[in-house]
């Protein structure tokens, strides 16, 4: 039985252009790969790989030939620039000094200063703090804190989400292509449709009109489900799909008054993607506020939470019992990380490149029909691509095709949903980079004509 492979979360790694790509290598490349997927168990969207990397640095990755690729993926890791030189030396001199490791039960110096920082730069209602090793703990933490906090146990989140593949993660995340074959997910989990005004089911433009449908869904849930522990979301989604600030707001009052827990994933958002140090400062506070993934400079896999003083009520319990809960390496890659972008304003850079690209973006779209939509916010983008501008029918396989031209050309996409062409460059691009990202799409669009 053939098994199809979901591109909800990426570009399809089994698909016949992805082939064509990677036969296109040179043998040294085309070796390496076949013992990439001799060693390695076979996964939808990671193995088979495609190229063989031999250096990460700044807003690029390079291949064994020597070529280079402007990366708008990076995994969300390289809001700093990959291979930063500030954040690897602050690590080589953690590790000259010897301090490698803190057994639990410790404590060092850069995991103080680390959450210190964080407090700092968060808001400024959120003042306590917890680390683990990646961001599918950090959500399981989250979801705990509010487990235990409230005394309830269910949960809404949305369909469409990733939230990481532990069992509570992979349960609140709204794609069956973690879930599916996985047995009973843990029990109480909800789910409603994210806030889509250009995809709206009802074909709807007025954009409160939209949000009181899209509430509905979780009214209906809490009118029949009072034991509601916590609404968990993006608060801007990967997609990316930008919510109304009317949105946030009113969930924020819905949990309020139902006493949930409002936390937000902000393990792609955070760190200056949006424009803004958070994405929820584009809306409300949470009461949790998870951070992964550029939280470790791309060095170290490291993730965490911060939350409310209210909420450091668990001294029974043990909610990040983990062996690498302070480790000293991963703040001191992670304090590296949030210093140097301050001192070379990334935050400020995101929201100004963010806006250039965005008005380069939707003057193609006017030359372009097969561009359906333009979306996001910062360096963090979309481009929804479609066969018929007026059904919106997805142009999937015509995605793909731009992507690996993209990726001829020197610029490396990232396919989300099939069809939305995703942009999230390192916050250290300039301008120049983003022109070329858009000559790069210009000449990609013009050579293939959907």
């Amino acid at each position: 039985m053939k098994r199809e492979v979901s591109k909800e979360q990426g570009d399809n790694n089994v698909s016949p252009l992805h082939a064509d790509y990677v036969n296109g290598h040179d043998d040294a490349t085309l070796a390496l790969i076949a013992d990439d997927a001799r060693y390695f168990l076979h996964q939808a969207l990671s193995t088979p790989v495609m190229n063989v990397l031999t250096k990460t640095e700044g807003a690029y990755i390079e291949d064994l030939s020597g070529n280079r690729y402007l990366d708008l993926h990076g995994n969300g890791v390289h809001n700093a620039g990959f291979s930063n030189p500030e954040v690897i030396e602050a690590v080589i001199k953690t590790l000259q000094e010897h301090l490698a490791f803190t057994p639990r039960r410790y404590t060092n110096i850069p995991a103080i200063e680390l959450a210190k920082k964080l407090i700092q730069i968060t808001p400024p209602e959120l003042t306590r703090v917890l680390f683990c090793p990646g961001g599918s703990e950090a959500i399981e933490m989250a979801l705990s804190l509010a487990k235990q906090v409230t005394g309830k146990w269910k949960t809404i989140s949305y369909w469409d989400s990733y939230h990481g593949n532990g069992f509570q993660a992979s349960t609140v995340g709204g794609e069956e292509h973690f879930s599916t074959g996985q047995g009973p997910m843990v029990p109480g989990a909800f789910h409603v449709e994210f806030p889509n005004y250009y995809r709206n089911p009802w074909g709807l433009t007025d954009q409160d009109a939209i949000d009181e449908l899209y509430l509905r869904q979780i009214k209906i849930i809490l009118k029949r489900h009072p034991d509601v522990a916590a609404l968990i979301a993006e608060p801007i989604s990967a997609t990316p799909v930008v919510p109304s600030v009317s949105y946030w707001q009113q969930i924020r009052e819905i949990c309020d008054k139902n006493e949930i827990l409002l936390i937000f994933d902000e393990i792609i958002e955070g760190f200056g993607r949006t424009g803004k140090w958070f994405a929820s400062e584009h809306y409300v506070t949470p009461d949790v506020l998870v951070l992964g993934k550029t939280l470790g400079g791309g060095l170290m896999p490291f993730a965490g939470i911060v939350t409310r003083e209210k909420y450091n009520i668990l001294q029974h319990r043990s909610i990040g019992h983990f062996t690498h809960e302070k480790n000293p390496l991963c703040s001191t890659a992670g304090l590296a990380t949030i210093n140097y972008i301050e001192k070379y304003n990334l935050v400020e850079n995101s929201a100004r490149l963010g806006a250039y690209l965005q008005d380069q973006l939707h003057a193609l779209k006017e030359q372009f029909p097969v561009i359906g939509n333009i979306a996001g916010q910062g360096l963090h983008l979309g481009i929804d691509l479609v066969k018929n501008p007026h059904t919106k029918e997805r142009a999937t396989d015509y995605a793909e095709t731009i992507m690996y031209d993209c990726m001829r050309q020197g610029v490396a996409l990232k396919i989300i949903e099939g069809n939305i062409l995703t942009m999230r460059p390192s916050l250290v691009i300039t301008k120049d980079e983003c022109d070329q990202i858009i000559q790069t799409l210009k000449t990609a669009f013009e050579q293939n004509q959907l």
